[in-house]
């Protein structure tokens, strides 16, 4: 069986050195229906990442202030953060088995996670070429098969959900077996 993961963050900034408000990703099979499992998601303290000179920027802020406000205060919240070296080893752990890797967009979330593992200076878990764009893949569909079926945008955990599910949707329209 494939093991694929998706990995999606919520930000304050779209560089590179952003910081991380949170990280949601789950683990699937992209060959069939079957529901996500192996769940992950937890809050970086911000104040930990200053450390890191990791940025944030007015206008991402901004953008979060336009948001609906049960999820940008859920994302804010930094009830239960933890540490930038306890994030990496959950991560490191929680990847253990993993083929693929999915983002939603190039450049965007594994970037960040990768600037993260460098300047914390750790070695990143996973290859560069095991990395997948979902963007991508759903340009090749129909129609973007996750906006027919996501809710709850901007959730970190449910956003790697949707766009699991999606792929699963994406990997069936277009006959794809591996």
């Amino acid at each position: 069986m494939a093991t694929h993961a998706t990995i999606d963050l919520e930000t304050i900034d779209t560089r590179p050195q952003a910081t991380v408000l949170s990280l949601g990703a789950v683990k699937f099979n992209p060959l069939d229906n079957s529901e996500p499992h192996s769940e992950l998601y937890f809050k970086i303290c911000i104040d930990d990442q200053d450390r890191l000179d990791r940025t944030s920027s007015d206008d991402t802020i901004a953008w979060w202030s336009k948001q609906d406000p049960k999820i940008m205060e859920e994302a804010f919240d930094q009830t239960g953060a933890i540490t930038v070296d306890e994030a990496l080893a959950r991560i490191n752990k929680w990847v253990v088995g993993v083929d693929t890797f999915w983002g939603q967009g190039y450049g965007f979330d594994y970037t960040i996670l990768e600037d993260m593992y460098r300047t914390a200076g750790k070695p990143i878990p996973w290859n560069f070429w095991t990395i997948r764009d979902s963007r991508t893949l759903f340009g090749c569909c129909q129609a973007d098969p996750r906006k027919q079926i996501q809710n709850d945008l901007h959730n970190a955990l449910a956003d790697a959900y949707f766009q699991s599910k999606a792929i699963q949707i994406a990997y069936n329209e277009l006959g794809l077996t591996r």
